[in-house]
């Protein structure tokens, strides 16, 4: 049984990862900001802002000395109505880089020693193959833009961790219909869910600072 901490498990694919899980008879530590749409109890529950320096070390001061096998930052947010690389709505651009960015960077590092008491842990961060390179659609480019600086943070999040034996991914979900998606999405949610699970089932030191689909498929950055 591991010790499994997702960062934004109130709805969406965090709560569905808690929810499979939990079913396994892990450890499930649940953090999040706003309403839970649980509707059941599905391991524990913790406060966290994920732009809050307060609010992340209070986390880490309340998980003080606890083991923890695997972190899975996916908080995050779509971003302001305004934001083309014509039109942007500054202000929201930025809110978008502290939640999306800064957000999963302040977390991990909040909880690093919980990853190195784990032994061997892992940490993984849901991105969006919106932020790769390859795509050259114009439209959402704060969230774009976000999705492509938490992927280098995290690739380099990965050189630094992998001497301490912790291993690093950064992961699509794929078109999920969430509350993000939308319902006209591919995905359903437990198939994402079930599919970032596997990822991360086979994630060690030899797959460690790349970026993979939900089906296990390597993208390019």
């Amino acid at each position: 049984m591991a010790t499994i901490l997702i960062a934004g498990a109130n709805r969406g694919i965090g709560l569905e990862l808690a929810r499979q899980y939990a079913a396994e008879g892990h450890d499930v530590i649940r953090c999040m900001r706003g309403t839970d749409k649980a509707g059941e109890e599905i391991g524990e529950t913790r406060p966290l802002d994920v732009t809050d320096d307060a609010s992340a070390a209070a986390l880490a001061k309340a998980l003080a000395g606890r083991p923890i096998d695997l972190v899975i930052a996916n908080a995050g947010v779509i971003g302001p109505e305004k934001q083309s690389a014509t039109e942007m709505d500054f202000p929201g651009f930025l809110a978008v880089l502290d939640t999306n960015v800064l957000g999963p960077l302040r977390v991990v590092q909040a909880l690093l020693p919980n990853l190195r008491a784990a032994g061997q842990a892992r940490v993984a961060v849901v991105s969006s193959q919106m932020g790769s390179f390859r795509s050259t659609q114009p439209n959402f480019v704060a969230y774009r833009a976000s999705k492509a600086a938490v992927n280098k943070v995290f690739q380099c999040l990965a050189g630094d961790l992998k001497e301490e034996g912790i291993a690093v991914a950064a992961l699509h979900p794929g078109w999920v219909r969430t509350d993000m998606g939308g319902p006209g999405a591919d995905l359903a949610v437990e198939t994402s869910a079930a599919g970032i699970r596997k990822v991360l089932d086979d994630l060690d030191l030899g797959r460690t600072g790349r970026f993979y689909a939900y089906d296990g498929t390597e993208l390019e950055w």
